[in-house]
């Protein structure tokens, strides 16, 4: 069985972060570990407010030393890091191990809003993990901040933000379109340093899309890790996030998660015969 690992926050809640890439993981067959950068917590009385509280880097290099003593890994995503220190601990441990099949999601803005939750955070991802990226995943405000282009508001801004986003160093970009594209279709435009390939959906109209950012990521680098060529990889995380988002779930009355376990139809698995 491929082994999978990811590095990122862990969201409280359970759509999001770490425990929505090992529901993705689970989903596809492959055997997940993770290690823990930051903790992510709702403050109910504030509707969308969230918190965010870093873990020291010297706890994560020992996470990463438990997770790398073993089989080699056959695929890696960065999600939320917590701050510099740690991206720097992660990037020696990808380095150090020769890791292939790194997934980097940029995670340093919210879904849907152009609020910024890790800016100290975006340096360290050009510096270190962007140029090990076998793939990254920014959202449209990410791939903003990133490429240093600010805003960005059509297919053309997504393609040349593809583009400064290669030349930091990470092989293939995708860039997610999301809802902040105005549209009828959720488009995400994946370059891979010479060909653009523009990959559509219909846009489904719902607030239960919390973890979509971060279920797509990891269902690439799951999808890498069996053995997938990077266009079939990303065009399958893109069905099955439309499956997580068509069938997902109100949680509470400030927010609702994609269901991940959609595609495989999860909620049919041990019913009494």
């Amino acid at each position: 069985m491929k082994k999978v690992l990811t590095i990122a926050g862990s969201d409280s809640t359970g759509g999001a972060g770490l425990q929505a890439d090992l529901k993705t993981f689970e989903e596809y067959g492959v055997f997940g570990f993770s290690s823990i950068t930051s903790i992510v917590t709702m403050d109910p009385t504030q509707g969308w407010s969230h918190e965010v509280t870093e873990l020291p880097a010297d706890l994560l290099e020992k996470q990463l030393v438990s997770v790398f003593t073993g089989e080699a890994l056959a695929g890696l995503k960065t999600g939320m890091m917590g701050n510099e220190q740690n991206i720097q601990v992660a990037s020696h441990f990808i380095e150090k191990y020769q890791v292939e099949n790194v997934v980097v999601d940029p995670v340093i803005a919210c879904k849907g809003t152009a609020q910024i939750l890790q800016p100290k955070s975006v340096s360290g991802l050009q510096e270190y993990l962007l140029p090990q990226a076998w793939v990254a995943t920014p959202n449209l405000v990410e791939a903003g901040i990133l490429s240093g282009l600010g805003d960005l508001n059509s297919l053309a801004d997504m393609k040349e933000a593809a583009r400064q986003i290669h030349k930091l160093g990470a092989r293939n970009v995708v860039v997610k379109g999301g809802q902040r594209l105005v549209g009828d279709f959720a488009i995400d435009v994946l370059y891979d340093g010479h060909t653009f390939h523009v990959l559509e959906t219909k846009m489904v109209q719902t607030a239960n899309n919390h973890g979509a950012g971060c279920t797509f990521a990891a269902a690439i680098t799951a999808g890498l890790a069996k053995g997938y060529a990077t266009i079939k990889a990303v065009e399958l995380a893109k069905a099955f996030v439309l499956k997580a988002i068509e069938q997902g779930v109100r949680i509470n009355p400030y927010v609702g998660h994609v269901w991940h376990g959609a595609y495989n139809q999860a909620q049919n698995r041990m019913e009494e015969q």
